[in-house]
């Protein structure tokens, strides 16, 4: 008892308690930026899925809502946690005023020398707020294009065809091809040569057209009739006849593949011929020109 009472002589039982009661408030400081972090996200999903049961068979209104989430719940993150960050160091008795003073400074010093990030920053918000990248969209921005696997204030995450994932800063996007909103064109250019009936094969390609259109794979894929543009250009060795169906976003490139395959097949059956490049070769100059 003697050894105890004088151990207990060297511990500052009051110093003791204010480091308990310091550490336990952090504690709580912590446990309470946790819990808000967590309701915000289960508040931002409950959001989420009554704007999408108001939106009902709205894609285009589903991909803005789903964006939308995901940087809102990332904003959300960073409040709280530079909140109970603040918190915990005036917790510790470091005066919050001088660190504020000196990220103002030391925010001015990298503003100049950090002037992309910000631009990168200003861009995005400008871009989620004018809702012109979403996503799901399909899109060439700053020199790439793919799938948009991810849109934050900073960068745009794309996907390409060949699976490569590129990721653009927003400050490099001064414009923004989309090509996912509402409906698109599936251009078509098929060539025929110069000794065919025009009026036979647009005819033909008509047909298929209509054909490709009523077929229930692809019904509800496509708009509206095939528009008949008629002949494009003269080139070398092909007369180009153009076409075009109205189809449902991101269903172009599927119906033209299919109207390439189609085409192909009837024109065979039909002796239409699809040219490929000549060659005239003049043996001389009083010589009859040979076509190879």
């Amino acid at each position: 008892m003697e050894n105890f009472s004088v151990l207990a002589g060297f511990i500052d039982t009051k110093g003791l308690l204010i480091f308990l009661s310091t550490g336990l408030r952090i504690l709580v400081i912590i446990a309470v930026a946790f819990v808000l972090k967590k309701m915000s996200g289960k508040l931002i999903v409950t959001i989420k899925t009554q704007l999408k049961n108001k939106a009902i068979d709205n894609l285009e209104e589903f991909k803005r809502i789903d964006t939308v989430g995901r940087v809102l719940r990332y904003i959300v993150t960073i409040m709280i946690v530079l909140i109970a960050s603040v918190q915990v160091l005036n917790e510790l008795g470091i005066s919050i005023a001088p660190v504020l003073a000196a990220a103002g400074v030391l925010g001015l010093a990298i503003g100049f020398g950090a002037q992309s990030l910000v631009k990168d920053y200003f861009t995005g918000f400008f871009l989620l707020l004018e809702n012109q990248i979403r996503q799901g969209d399909v899109i060439e921005a700053g020199g790439k294009s793919g799938l948009v696997e991810e849109v934050t204030l900073r960068y745009i995450k794309m996907r390409d065809y060949d699976g490569n994932v590129h990721f653009v800063p927003n400050g490099n996007i001064t414009t923004v091809t989309n090509m996912s909103r509402e409906y698109a064109q599936s251009v078509i250019d098929i060539g025929i040569a110069y000794k065919e009936d025009i009026s036979r094969v647009i005819k033909v390609m008509e047909a298929v057209g209509e054909t490709l259109r009523k077929d229930e794979a692809f019904s509800h894929k496509i708009l509206d009739k095939m528009e008949m543009a008629g002949v494009e250009r003269l080139e070398d060795s092909a007369v180009i006849i153009r076409c075009r169906f109205k189809v449902l976003p991101l269903e172009q490139w599927g119906i033209r593949r299919e109207y390439f395959k189609r085409i192909k097949s009837e024109f065979d059956q039909h002796g239409i011929e699809i040219p490929y490049p000549h060659l005239t070769v003049y043996p001389g100059t009083t010589g009859k020109p040979q076509l190879l």
